[in-house]
């Protein structure tokens, strides 16, 4: 519990206006996307480097915990403050304050929201392809935070692979710039590197350049209906061994499609299905070369139905069910267990195929979609919370599909993070070396154990 007296010099540093204090006010800061809810004993606002620093200093005083916090919309428990404490929200740093169209660069602040910088590079004919689902809400520091994918990590890559640079306030309270403005440097260790995906538990990201490359001339869009996952798998190996790296290639199993079957825009046939959203990008006379080699790839593995979108609406149109499709799946029930995992993408079917097996043998309903291109897999385990029992099968069936992910050479986080929802199975994954030698890092940076604890480890 933060006493009266530290309220009293936080208050100092921030001013009256820029702390939160009464209940109602921290309940706005007690979830996120996970819907797990601890509250926190005080919310601030700080508007730059040196007020963290200051209240960082503060924390290592009086030893409470302190938690960044961007949107809220992580689905790990990364910004939760399970064990009380400051959250500490980033809104106030919101500002692009560069894009250098010589050097392909963007400097802004971690609580810029990801659509509007990459609306603001577009404009001048730039791009920033990271485009994690909640991009509309989430912001540049969260993803920083989480390196977050999105459907354009199979050619672009995530968000790690264009920060160059960030200026951070450690723990104890030093202000720090890391990395490079350049598009190489090799001059000690990597802590810019460190710091993408730590999930705040290291240092807190003030400031970020990021790379920037030209925005492609022209993109389009298909979807593919396949009979099954199995036809469907295959036809993504077969697309890739033709040396064809489309922007994104989406899937949604039978479980999916029927929640939202009605919001596609084109009839489909009766019975299990999958489905494949591809987008490819570039020069327009690549492009066409690639999207008939991909139909036609597409026709020799059987599928039930192909729709080739002919301008931008008709595109949007066919993207609009994907987006809608996590919401959408309370038809099957009103609460649901969200992971991300990963697998090879040889090993994608079988995955597949195998999860719809747990979900027989448990008795629960596991849809599953995600970035096909990439073996990156969103599961939802579906349930009514109010279930005890279904409570019990659910998280059975959790752990059966973490140790399957692992044994398929996969990983059990693409995008999402540990959190506290994946802090369970990490050791399914990471040797007791390795957690030790994470723990030593994490001792480095954070003595006191002050930011963020609780995670991960």
């Amino acid at each position: 519990m933060i006493s009266k007296s530290v309220i009293k010099k936080l208050t100092h540093i921030l001013g009256e206006k820029n702390i939160l204090t009464k209940k109602e006010d921290l309940f706005l800061y007690s979830h996120d996307a996970t819907y797990q809810e601890f509250m926190p004993d005080v919310v601030v606002f700080p508007k730059d480097a040196r007020e963290i620093s200051k209240i960082l200093r503060l924390a290592n005083e009086e030893l409470f915990p302190v938690i960044p916090r961007g949107a809220g919309s992580g689905m790990s428990g990364g910004a939760l403050a399970v064990r009380g404490g400051l959250v500490m929200a980033m809104s106030r740093l919101n500002r692009i304050l560069l894009i250098d169209e010589d050097n392909l660069i963007a400097k802004v602040e971690p609580g810029v929201i990801t659509a509007h910088l990459q609306s603001e590079v577009e404009k001048l004919g730039l791009f920033y392809p990271p485009d994690p689902a909640s991009l509309d809400v989430s912001t540049i520091g969260g993803n920083v935070a989480e390196c977050a994918g999105g459907p354009r990590a199979l050619k672009y890559g995530v968000t790690r692979d264009y920060v160059l640079g960030l200026t951070v306030v450690l723990p104890t309270g030093e202000i720090l710039d890391i990395g490079v403005e350049t598009a190489k440097g090799v001059v000690g260790y990597d802590l810019a590197r460190l710091i993408v995906g730590s999930e705040g538990t290291l240092a807190i990201v003030t400031g970020i350049t990021l790379r920037l490359i030209p925005k492609p001339e022209v993109k389009k869009t298909m979807l593919v209906i396949f009979p099954d996952m199995l036809y469907a798998a295959q036809c993504v190996s077969r697309i890739i061994k033709e040396k064809i790296v489309p922007a994104t290639i989406e899937f949604m199993d039978s479980l999916s499609v029927e929640c939202v079957r009605d919001q596609l825009p084109l009839e489909l046939p009766e019975g299990e299905l999958t489905i494949l959203l591809i987008e490819v990008d570039g020069n327009s006379v690549q492009i066409d070369k690639d999207i008939r080699k991909i139909e036609n790839i597409c026709r020799q593995m059987g599928i039930t139905g192909l729709r080739l979108a002919r301008d931008k609406k008709e595109a949007e149109d066919l993207w609009k069910a994907r987006r809608n499709l996590s919401p959408s799946l309370q038809k099957i029930k009103p609460h649901k267990i969200n992971q991300d995992v990963v697998v090879p993408r040889s090993r994608l079917a079988e995955f597949v195929t195998t999860l719809s097996d747990i979900g027989q043998r448990y008795n629960l309903s596991i849809p599953s979609f995600g970035h096909a291109g990439d073996g990156n897999i969103h599961i939802n385990i579906m349930l009514n919370r109010d279930n005890n029992d279904e409570v019990e099968r659910a998280d059975q069936a959790l752990k059966e599909i973490m140790k399957l992910v692992v044994d398929l050479k996969g990983t059990i986080s693409g995008e999402h993070g540990v959190g506290i929802s994946k802090k369970p199975y990490i050791g399914m994954e990471i040797s007791a070396t390795g957690l030790e030698l994470m723990s030593r890092i994490k001792k480095a940076f954070d003595p006191n154990g002050i930011l963020n604890p609780g995670k991960i480890f």
